[in-house]
């Protein structure tokens, strides 16, 4: 059951400001405390490489206009747009849930992938520390993890990110779609600037967590001309791995996405409209198992090509480099409990290779 907070706190004056930015205009923030009754979600479909995630937040302060989970605020009988913005749970018992998996004799510390549905650093995290509290449980159960996510605060957490890349493979991905920090500000208001997301990067890269980037989602006519730029200053920052991903446009998500890219990129909105069809077979979304993740057709084509010529230039690893690359050469045995199948669904991912939410396969 989901409670309001008659008084939400707010992140933006909160003792981690060093780590926010300005709240984004009209940002009238709802706040709802939940105790969930579970916390690890799993999953066994052939696009996603990652068989367990974790959620602290429900909704996401960072109001990505494209952001594919949109459409989960809608079994809580609330909407896809600014309800999705600004109506954010929090799960408020999430580290002691984990700890209740994960001390089970059974768990075999497979990775933990964070932010499979929204994003486990939106400014909340900085007074809740939900995030952070389940690392540290993550930590004590020598259960490696994954990150993806837009913020800076992920920067606070350098210390147990460290830790836990010293016990097994784990990393974090900096999600960035625009070179530009005025451009991205249009369709992400509530996110840090990319400029921000390299220098989280680079930081956690000087504390010895291996990082990548994601340019996510590539969004045909509007930023596939910023991919090699981002890639460029990834690397320069750190980043070891490199990983993209193509607009989702589910259900209600096409209709938030297409209002405000018009409002933000009028002169562009006609022309990523004809490219997103003619990479999904004339409509907006494919959401057939094995397509949902990719995309077709020429124009496609010559994106991947370009993606993959930039990271080889740039010494950049595609997301399905071995395990060893970012693991500790005496955490072998690490290595061996994490990657155990369990389970059939865990048994569908091909051993020795990174999972990670998001990527193509």
């Amino acid at each position: 059951m989901r409670r309001p907070v008659a008084n939400p706190p707010n992140p933006f004056v909160a003792a981690y400001r060093e780590y926010l930015d300005e709240p984004p205009p009209d940002a009238r923030l709802e706040v709802y405390e939940e105790r969930a009754a579970s916390i690890l979600s799993t999953n066994d479909s052939p696009d996603i490489p990652f068989t367990y995630s974790l959620n602290p937040y429900r909704g996401c302060h960072h109001a990505c206009a494209y952001c594919y989970a949109r459409r989960t605020h809608e079994y809580l009988g609330l909407g896809a747009g600014t309800d999705f913005d600004t109506r954010i749970t929090a799960k408020v018992n999430a580290a002691e849930l984990l700890e209740r998996e994960l001390r089970k004799p059974k768990w075999k510390r497979e990775r933990i992938a964070f932010s499979g549905v929204t994003d486990c650093y939106q400014p909340l995290e900085a007074v809740y520390q939900l995030t952070r509290r389940c690392l540290e449980v993550c930590e004590r159960y020598r259960t490696p993890v994954s990150i993806v996510t837009k913020s800076y605060l992920v920067a606070r957490d350098a210390d147990v990110l460290g830790r836990l890349a010293q016990i097994g493979p784990s990393l974090v991905f900096m999600s960035i779609g625009f070179a530009d920090d005025t451009r991205a500000r249009k369709l992400e208001p509530g996110a840090p600037p990319p400029s921000r997301r390299f220098a989280a990067m680079k930081r956690l890269s000087d504390a010895g967590v291996p990082v990548g980037v994601i340019f996510a989602p590539v969004i045909p006519g509007l930023n596939d001309r910023e991919i090699a730029a981002v890639l460029e200053r990834a690397a320069q920052s750190g980043a070891r791995f490199a990983a993209y991903t193509a607009l989702r446009l589910p259900g209600s998500v096409a209709p938030v996405f297409f209002e405000r890219l018009r409002a933000a990129f009028p002169d562009s909105a006609a022309r990523v409209e004809a490219r997103v069809r003619e990479m999904r077979g004339g409509e907006l979304n494919d959401s057939r198992f094995g397509k949902r993740m990719s995309a077709e057709g020429a124009y496609w084509q010559a994106i991947r090509r370009l993606f993959q010529t930039q990271i080889a230039r740039l010494g950049l690893q595609p997301p399905a480099a071995p395990l060893e690359q970012v693991a500790p050469k005496d955490a072998g045995a690490a290595i061996a409990n994490s990657t155990t199948a369990t389970d059939d669904a865990a048994s569908k991912k091909p051993a020795g290779v990174i999972q990670l939410p998001l990527f193509e396969r």
